[in-house]
């Protein structure tokens, strides 16, 4: 389980964008690294994050090498009622994750 956090604010206005930030703990190693013995350091990213809000996707990166450890995504959204916000994200290793927040809009 890759671990990660989702965050919005405490409270939107209906019909409003606002901030959504995505931070996902995972090492990015690109492929072109070598470790202290000259070894190649084996590729491993974070390929996919999406986000899904009251049954429909909202947001959708396909991410590659060239993103740093530790990714932070973020990316604007209107809602018109509250409910959950989840994300989900996953590897090239397999590895999957995921995180919640509730969404209250005013």
């Amino acid at each position: 389980m890759i671990a990660g956090r989702v965050q919005v604010p405490p409270q939107v206005k209906r019909g409003e964008p606002f901030e959504v930030r995505v931070l996902v703990n995972h090492v990015m190693e690109t492929g072109f690294r070598r470790d202290l013995e000259g070894r190649v350091i084996p590729l491993h990213i974070l390929e996919r994050i999406s986000c899904t809000f009251g049954g429909r996707e909202v947001f959708r990166a396909e991410l590659g090498s060239g993103m740093a450890a530790n990714p932070l995504v973020s990316f604007f959204m209107t809602a018109a009622e509250s409910g959950e916000l989840a994300v989900q994200w996953s590897d090239d290793q397999g590895g999957t994750g995921g995180a919640t927040a509730m969404l209250n809009v005013a």
